[in-house]
């Protein structure tokens, strides 16, 4: 008599498990990657996966940018789009949707901001601060990757000399910011604008410290009355 096997029936909605944090190596797991390695050294699907919260979101943020084809495109899908994505619900298509938000409104506000092309551009930003100042003052101006402002940070007060001030100090407004690169500026009240050597010598050892915490030291700008002076565009201090 013959065997009957059970009759198998393929279920085509059924859907794969995804994988779920509490299967990857600790190692492997975004939370952790991200205090070992940072934010940048993060794959798209690991970000996404800190967004979402959820249990499987290692699985589910691959999926949604196989769904979506690019973060580009997830960024302009609606909030019903989202939500069509099995496991994804109101909080998780908030999540998705506040942070694509702040991405977009971040790119508005660097169209906004100053953008530094040359050594005049910089000096039209602090020649009315330093010019008519009594005393040197040290600022740091940090730029992107684009060259737009980020900000102007005050360093130091008094004579520029590297035994007042370490270059933690110099340097900590642009790890915190963080920048791509910064300009150092500083003024002479006597109105020459001419570079001393320790103007030099702080201008190389800042250039130095730049490129172990790979922050570009674009240039270092001496002001004035009226007039500035760029260490980069005389050939000074820079390798």
């Amino acid at each position: 008599m013959p065997i009957q096997l059970p009759l198998i029936v393929y279920d085509k909605t059924q859907q794969p498990n995804r994988r779920r944090i509490c299967d990857m190596p600790v190692e492997e797991r975004p939370l952790y990657r991200l205090h070992h390695v940072g934010s940048e050294g993060l794959a798209t699907t690991e970000l996404l996966a800190l967004i979402l919260g959820t249990a499987d979101a290692p699985g589910l943020s691959w999926e949604l940018l196989e769904r979506f084809g690019s973060l580009d495109q997830l960024a302009r899908t609606s909030k019903a789009q989202l939500m069509k994505v099995r496991g994804i619900g109101e909080a998780q298509a908030g999540r998705l949707l506040a942070v694509l938000e702040l991405r977009r409104r971040l790119q508005a506000s660097a169209e906004d901001r100053p953008k530094i092309c040359c050594p005049a551009d910089c000096a039209n930003l602090l020649l009315p601060r330093l010019r008519h100042l009594d005393q040197e003052e040290l600022h740091v101006v940090l730029l992107d990757t684009r060259n737009c402002l980020l900000g102007i940070h005050l360093i130091y007060r008094g004579s520029l000399n590297t035994t007042m001030f370490l270059m933690s100090e110099l340097f900590r407004p642009a790890i915190e910011t963080p920048a791509a690169g910064i300009i150092l500026t500083h003024n002479h009240p006597s109105g020459d604008c001419s570079p001393s050597p320790e103007d030099i010598k702080v201008t190389r050892q800042a250039d130095k410290a730049g490129k172990l915490l790979d922050i570009e030291v674009i240039d270092h700008l001496i002001i004035g009355s009226g007039t500035y002076t760029s260490l980069k565009e005389r050939g000074l201090a820079f390798d």
